[in-house]
């Protein structure tokens, strides 16, 4: 008995000791993007141009923690790996924003609109969508079948009102709704990130707090339920959560859709567990390294000739596939 019993008591110090030293290693690669991304290359004003890449970086920070603990959040709730806060619509909502703005205020009157009241008025209809559409359903009842249904439904009538705008608009003015597309990492309005990032650190405080909860939810609705969970309650207000950091992310720097998948996969792999208190800083220290680390390389190595959103897509398409393919393999 004693025999059979010691792998157990070897392996669980083993897994610990697994998963402190890749957060430490996903730590350190962090801090290196991060010390990177503020000296390489520095030259001139020194302040200024210190100033500038701290705000930039500050701008990473958040759409990295935020995308990152959004993902993991949505997937636990849906009970699916392979899913993305994108599938609520939120990102073809901005886009048709965008596009509906450019139509009524032509570019030169798009340009104009002050770019707090654009933030808040984007950032809120985004999180209005998340509230006016999900709240109803799970307050009836706790269907996540028909959420996800939900959500791809307004997708794809939100993406074709735009390409109906889009057929409207002046075609200089088009240019304009065609740069919001990809998200934009190098010309963010300096003014927003102080409250983006106060709402990612409060969101992300909640997650965190949340997180014994979220490994019980893992579990599945009925075994949840069983073990006392209120889930339909606990399933609202993580969705409504998920839904505003989603919506701060996207009214900053534009849709960034297989960001959160790429992260929330890769992270998995490295700390070999879905246990929530590993997972989500796991997930958020990958989520900055790729984009600090990948504006540094973008910056610095290929002078600003790609975009990191284009690339971050792509990169994220491709683990889609394969991530759908090793799935129906096993």
């Amino acid at each position: 008995m004693a025999h059979s019993l010691a792998p157990h008591a070897d392996q669980e110090p083993r897994t610990a000791r697994r998963e402190r030293i890749a957060l430490a290693a996903l730590g350190l690669a962090a801090v290196v993007a991060i010390a990177l991304s503020l000296t390489v290359g520095l030259k001139g004003n020194l302040a200024f141009a210190l100033e500038l890449r701290t705000m930039r970086l500050a701008a990473l920070l958040q759409v990295g923690v935020a995308i990152a603990v959004s993902t993991v959040i949505f997937q636990t709730v849906t009970g699916n790996r392979i899913l993305t806060p994108s599938l609520m619509g939120m990102d073809a909502l901005y886009l048709l924003i965008q596009s509906v703005l450019v139509f009524t205020l032509g570019a030169v009157g798009f340009a104009a609109l002050p770019s707090g009241l654009l933030f808040l008025g984007q950032a809120t209809a985004l999180a209005l969508l998340a509230a006016v559409l999900f709240v109803p359903i799970l307050a009836r009842r706790s269907d996540m079948v028909l959420l996800l249904l939900a959500g791809v439904v307004l997708g794809i009538l939100f993406r074709s009102l735009t390409d109906l705008v889009a057929r409207l608009i002046d075609p200089n003015a088009f240019a304009v709704v065609q740069s919001a597309t990809f998200a934009d990492f190098n010309t963010i309005d300096e003014t927003l990130i102080v409250p983006c990032v106060v709402v990612t650190v409060i969101g992300a405080t909640l997650a965190w707090r949340s997180r014994h909860l979220l490994d019980v939810m893992a579990l599945g609705e009925a075994d949840a339920v069983g073990l006392g969970v209120a889930w339909r309650r606990a399933a609202l207000g993580l969705v409504l959560l998920v839904g505003i950091l989603v919506a701060v992310s996207t009214a900053l720097v534009g849709p960034v859709a297989l960001l959160g998948l790429l992260v929330v996969a890769l992270a998995e792999r490295i700390v070999g567990t879905t246990r929530h208190a590993v997972l989500l800083p796991a997930a958020a220290l990958t989520a900055v390294v790729l984009l600090v680390g990948g504006q540094t390389i973008l910056a610095h190595v290929f002078g600003n000739t790609l975009t990191l959103g284009i690339v971050i897509e792509f990169a994220g398409g491709l683990l889609f596939l394969l991530l759908l393919l090793s799935s129906r393999l096993r």
